[in-house]
């Protein structure tokens, strides 16, 4: 990575060939224009180039709460600086105007450190024998100013160009990530990720491997809040964000869908959904959320709120390199579930009962148990407790109290308090006809 340490503080290493991303005449190193790498940044451009793809990438970001592309767009964030975006649909500006940009980051011309942003996956026409095929483009007229022509500029040939002078290189999305749908077998048009393309040695002109933020789509604060965090470390105001060995966020993608499932208890009691709409585990329905790595469930969708599994919906595996194919046919149960979801049913059987024992006596308070019953005129018929009942009382204490203050022995010897079941004492007959619109009303027997 570009930078180093000098005590507790990080600092960024000059960049040998920052002339190469800010412009010839631009001294090496970061911070303003380039020049210096004591300043800051006051801006930094961020290239959207979309390959093979739905677009899906571009709603969940700007769908994105915290921070929103809001936030990052207008210079809101305290510290970072304000991000230029160039996107294909969401930029005012066509044609010429926009590709302009494009043109001086490849030419060394732009002025100002920038980032590329890959959505959807890169399909494999660099392969095609002449550079007039091609499966996804974006602007026309070549590279060559003397020779420009109507025809398309290959989205392909843009990610090249691009990449030696890059700060960094973000894939959003599952397709761009890892290949996604458009890679599944049988396509025919040879897509891959963006690692795959540019291979394991490409390092952007800061040092930075490519950084992946999978999900199809995928969560859009996973995308901000990623871009924040590398803004702060290229301002040298935080260090280097933590990724995993597959380059994603590790402290979004380290745990799985499972462990924070608001079903997952239903899976440690072994009960399991038998059909879409039901609220216990969705294992045996085809989840896969045990060995997917995704924060969807904690996160949300859309400014936290929403979700897969919150949603009632089965975890497919989108955010792993391995979908869709290593996880279809969707809807269909997991060969592993046949043996952990058939030992969950045999200890989770026993586990469910014995909690609901235990539930049993949670739900009677001190005085409850003194009276023998319920004061609730919803619960009368489980106002005494039965001979096990008892029994499972008495060895419970026993066990939750040992070396400790033994609090129902106490509330044993605690008096009933005088003023209980004060409208008896006080003679209301609550089955007397009540005249509460002037008019007789009915007794409750008559009723």
């Amino acid at each position: 990575m570009a930078y180093a340490r000098y005590g507790e503080e990080m600092r960024l290493q000059t960049v040998p060939n920052a002339g190469g991303v800010f412009g010839a005449d631009v001294k090496s190193g970061l911070g303003g224009l380039g020049g210096s790498p004591d300043g800051p940044l006051n801006v930094v451009h961020v290239f959207w180039i979309a390959g093979m793809s739905c677009d899906g990438c571009s709603i969940a970001a700007t769908g994105a709460t915290n921070p929103s592309v809001e936030d990052l767009l207008l210079g809101r964030i305290p510290n970072l600086p304000k991000v230029v975006l160039h996107h294909p649909v969401l930029s005012p500006g066509a044609g010429g105007e926009f590709i302009r940009p494009f043109r001086q980051a490849v030419n060394g011309e732009l002025g100002a450190p920038y980032v590329v942003v890959l959505e959807g996956s890169v399909p494999d026409d660099q392969a095609f024998p002449t550079e007039y095929g091609y499966f996804s483009a974006m602007g026309a007229g070549g590279f060559d100013p003397e020779s420009e022509t109507d025809q398309p500029n290959r989205v392909t040939d843009w990610l090249w160009k691009l990449a030696p002078g890059a700060a960094a290189y973000i894939a959003i999305g599952t397709c761009a990530t890892w290949g996604g749908i458009p890679a599944a077998a049988g396509n025919i048009t040879g897509s891959m990720s963006l690692t795959d393309f540019l291979g394991e040695d490409y390092r952007s002109a800061l040092g930075v491997p490519v950084v992946n933020i999978p999900g199809c789509s995928p969560v859009g604060d996973n995308f901000t809040e990623t871009v924040a965090a590398v803004l702060l470390f290229l301002q040298n105001l935080a260090p280097v964000p933590k990724f995993d060995e597959l380059g994603r966020p590790a402290w979004l993608f380290t745990e799985t869908v499972h462990r924070h499932c608001p079903k997952a208890g239903y899976y440690e009691e072994g009960v399991f959904a038998e059909e879409f709409g039901d609220n216990q585990c969705l294992v045996e329905i085809g989840c896969w959320g045990p060995v997917v790595q995704c924060n969807i469930v904690e996160r949300g969708a859309i400014n936290h709120m929403g979700g897969c599994m919150v949603a009632g919906g089965a975890c497919i595996g989108c955010t792993m390199p391995g979908f869709p194919d290593k996880y279809s046919p969707f809807y269909k149960a997991p060969p592993g579930s046949a043996i952990s979801g058939g030992i969950s049913k045999v200890t989770g059987g026993g586990i469910r009962r014995l909690r609901r024992l235990s539930m049993k006596t949670g739900n009677r308070t001190g005085i409850w148990d003194n009276a023998h019953e319920v004061p609730s005129g919803w619960a009368r018929a489980h106002g005494k407790k039965g001979p096990l009942d008892s029994v499972n009382s008495y060895f419970y204490k026993k066990l939750q109290y040992h070396g400790s203050v033994n609090h129902a022995a106490r509330n044993k010897k605690q008096p009933l308090p005088q003023s209980r079941d004060i409208l008896r004492q006080k003679g209301v007959d609550l089955n007397r006809s009540v005249d509460v619109l002037g008019e007789r009303v009915k007794s409750r027997k008559e009723l």
